[in-house]
Order: C-alpha cells, then sequence, then structure tokens
C-alpha cells in the first residue's frame, strides 16, 4: 500500500486529497445523523427568562447545491473519478479533470434529486378541526350531561383524541360509537353513531 503512494504523482495526490476530504464529510454527517445532530439548525435558546426559537430559513435552490452533503459528494466522486481516469485509464489531465467535473456534478444532481423526494414523503401531520366534522369513532372517557369528556376519532387516517360533548347533552358512556356533528372551539361534539 505504501509502495502505491510513493508512485502517485501531484495530479493523482490532489484527486486522492478531494475524495479523502469529501469521504471525510460524508462520514461526519452519518455520525452526526446517527447522534441525533443532523437534523438541521432549529433550536431553542433560554436567556434569563427570555426564550428565543431558533429556526434555519428555507433557501434558494443555489444555497441547497451548496450544502455540505452537495459539496461533500461533489469532492469524493470528483477525486475518485478523477483518480481513476488519470491513473487507471491513463488518460490526460484535461480528460480526466472534465471526468471528474462531471461525475461531482452528477453527485449533486443525485443527492439533490434524493432529498427533494424525501421531502416530498413529509407530512406536517396537522389538521384542522373541521376535518373531524362527518368522523367517527369511540367515546374514551365519559361524557356526563351538560359535560365534556374525551372521544377517540379517526381523522385524516389518524386516530386522534379530543375534548368531546354530547351533542343532545345526554350520557354518553366509555366505548360507545360516535360520530361528530360539528366543532365547537377545540371541542368536537359528537352523536351516537348511525344517528
Amino acid at each position: 500500500m505504501g509502495e502505491w503512494f510513493t508512485r502517485l504523482n501531484g495530479v493523482e495526490y490532489f484527486f486522492l486529497v478531494c475524495a479523502f476530504i469529501g469521504a471525510l464529510f460524508v462520514l461526519v454527517r452519518i455520525v452526526l445523523m446517527m447522534i441525533g445532530f443532523g437534523d438541521g439548525a432549529d433550536g431553542h435558546l433560554d436567556m434569563g427568562g427570555h426564550d428565543a426559537d431558533l429556526h434555519h430559513a428555507d433557501s434558494d435552490a443555489g444555497f441547497k447545491i451548496l450544502s455540505i452533503q452537495g459539496l461533500s459528494s461533489f469532492l469524493l466522486m470528483f477525486g475518485l473519478v478523477g483518480l481513476a481516469l488519470y491513473h487507471d485509464n491513463n488518460t490526460g489531465i484535461m480528460i480526466s479533470m472534465i471526468g471528474a467535473t462531471l461525475a461531482g456534478l452528477a453527485a449533486v444532481w443525485v443527492i439533490g434529486k434524493l432529498f427533494s423526494m424525501f421531502l416530498r414523503l413529509q407530512s406536517s401531520g396537522t389538521i384542522t378541526m373541521e376535518d373531524a366534522v362527518g368522523a367517527e369513532g369511540k367515546v374514551y372517557l365519559s361524557i356526563p350531561e351538560n359535560g365534556t369528556g374525551r372521544a377517540m376519532i379517526t381523522v385524516g387516517g389518524s386516530l386522534r383524541e379530543f375534548d368531546a360533548v354530547s351533542a343532545d347533552r345526554q350520557r354518553l358512556e366509555t366505548g360507545l360509537p360516535v360520530k361528530v356533528v360539528r366543532v365547537d372551539g377545540n371541542t368536537v361534539v359528537v352523536a351516537r353513531a348511525g344517528r
């Protein structure tokens, strides 16, 4: 292995260093994501009784390309392909640089497409209270006469728990199937299912 390094010239060292730096950033990023530091620059700051939320603002496409993922993938592929073209295929410096640059740009494009596909899979998970109207569920905590209880209602494919009152002001027991007839603020108004 040491003999292989001694036979490299300056151009090959340049490609090797680029590949090493790119691989180092990729590995550091993976390790940080595994220990929980990979989800952006959001945070919370407590300054003597004054709270501040720190959020990373969205940026335009130019800055998304110049991200750590983009730069590290470019350097990694640039170095590996450039070294392979120059050392193994004995192409000239210009052909190696052009091939390495094209491979680096292709890697950035692929990474960008992957991240955009991942972002499309995200969902905010928020629902509006009006989405609950017409949904069905069950009484979770008994709803007393003229009082408030709790109901588990399936809204948007998810089971959610809501404060609930009876539409006819009658007691509704735990486990009784109900349907949301309207929403009153943060409380759902429910009636026995089938009515």
